[in-house]
């Protein structure tokens, strides 16, 4: 069989699955003392004719060390799930064994009837590994069928039975291993699925707020050095303005994020830039189209230009910014400091964006100063229709 990443093995396909113990349930299982009820239920149909049988004609010393063989028979097929604790494994392994030899042992001295033997070996399939149930229900049965061949005695059919009735109880344990498998990985996927969430709405609230918390301080910090100048009131005024529209639509933004209907525009990521920036006293030089751009990278190429200029008006003192377009391809420059390139939590974000989508993100710092940071998606992952998935890898902003 083909391994697949992520594909959870539940059958007798792999050599792991074979030696594991029985899965944990993954539920609150049946409430205690329900399986006395039930196994008092299945032994006594076998235990009672076969007591009857035993005291019709007196008690002799073999016979009550048969009742006596039977009674502890019949309380460890009671009482072995309580053996099943993962803190009792060696504890489970001994009760298996003892169980094993005194249903052998019954089968052995009462006429070698092996029916007795089938709660030791059901018991054995739900309690041992695979490998170790085979092993040792399959060595019980051929004890039995090798007296039997000894003896003479040429009547299969209750061994037959017996043994179909063993490999159903094998197959059935085999098959609430694999229940109990895909129920843990049931699990584990709703809670990386939350956590996935968790991520995606951590990542673009602060996508969003890091962006437009910061035009607001340039505009409104702007705005402030008008009015304190006393002069160009009215443009002061309008950077005020600007300031009450951008917190609405940040407001806005938010709404729609917490719901999963918002969507990046690069053509709306360039005005944006735009106005943040000229607010910000940065030369802008940008593209006044983005037809250029493959549709299919518009979406992710805005949030790495939403980024990157948040980056330029945060940490770079920049005074020119240039933006740069290709179909597959986008680069932003700044003559800022520049220094050491330190990936933060936005850099990782816009990554893992670009991974989705089979790109590459590249941030540098050249020694003639400044930063580039660079997106690129080869031309064969657009075409293979290579898509950013809806609930995307973790990151956010720097």
């Amino acid at each position: 069989m083909n391994d697949y990443p992520g594909r959870v093995k539940t059958g007798l396909n792999s050599r792991e699955n074979w030696w594991s113990d029985m899965p944990p349930r993954t539920g609150r299982g049946p409430r205690p003392g329900r399986w006395a009820i039930l196994g008092i239920a299945f032994i006594l149909p076998s235990f009672v004719p076969t007591a009857v049988e035993l005291f019709t004609d007196g008690v002799t010393g073999e016979e009550l060390l048969i009742t006596a063989l039977m009674i502890a028979y019949g309380a460890c097929y009671v009482l072995f799930p309580l053996s099943l604790r993962p803190s009792r494994r060696k504890t489970t392994y001994v009760f298996s064994v003892v169980m094993l030899l005194i249903g052998l042992t019954l089968v052995f001295l009462h006429d070698n009837n092996p029916y007795i033997l089938i709660y030791a070996t059901a018991v054995l399939s739900f309690t041992l590994p695979p490998a170790w149930a085979v092993i040792l229900d399959g060595g019980a049965l051929l004890a039995v069928l090798i007296v039997h061949l000894a003896i003479g005695k040429d009547d299969f059919g209750d061994l037959v039975a017996a043994t179909s009735i063993t490999a159903a109880m094998f197959f059935m344990a085999n098959l609430v291993r694999a229940v109990r498998k895909l129920e843990a990985a049931n699990q584990e996927i709703a809670t990386l699925a939350v956590a996935g969430e968790r991520e995606r709405l951590a990542r673009d609230l602060h996508d969003i707020l890091g962006h437009s918390l910061t035009t607001i301080t340039v505009k409104a910090g702007l705005a402030r050095r008008i009015l304190e100048s006393g002069k160009d009131e009215r443009r002061a005024l309008q950077e005020i303005s600007e300031v009450e529209n951008l917190t609405r639509s940040a407001l806005s933004d938010i709404r729609a994020t917490v719901s999963e209907y918002r969507e990046v525009s690069l053509s709306a990521e360039v005005a944006g830039a735009r106005a943040a920036l000229r607010a910000a006293e940065i030369d802008a030089d940008l593209p006044h189209a983005v037809d250029n751009v493959d549709p299919a990278l518009q979406r992710t190429f805005g949030y790495v230009l939403r980024e990157a200029v948040t980056n330029v008006l945060r940490h770079s003192g920049a005074k020119r910014v240039k933006v740069r377009f290709g179909k597959t391809w986008l680069e932003v420059e700044d003559d800022g400091d520049g220094g050491e390139v330190t990936p933060g939590n936005g850099l990782r974000g816009l990554t893992e964006r670009l991974e989705a989508v089979g790109g590459t993100l590249t941030a540098t710092a050249p020694s003639a100063g400044g930063w580039i940071v660079r997106a690129e998606v080869p031309e064969s992952a657009v075409r293979s229709g290579a898509r950013a998935p809806l609930t995307e890898p973790a990151g956010g902003c720097a």
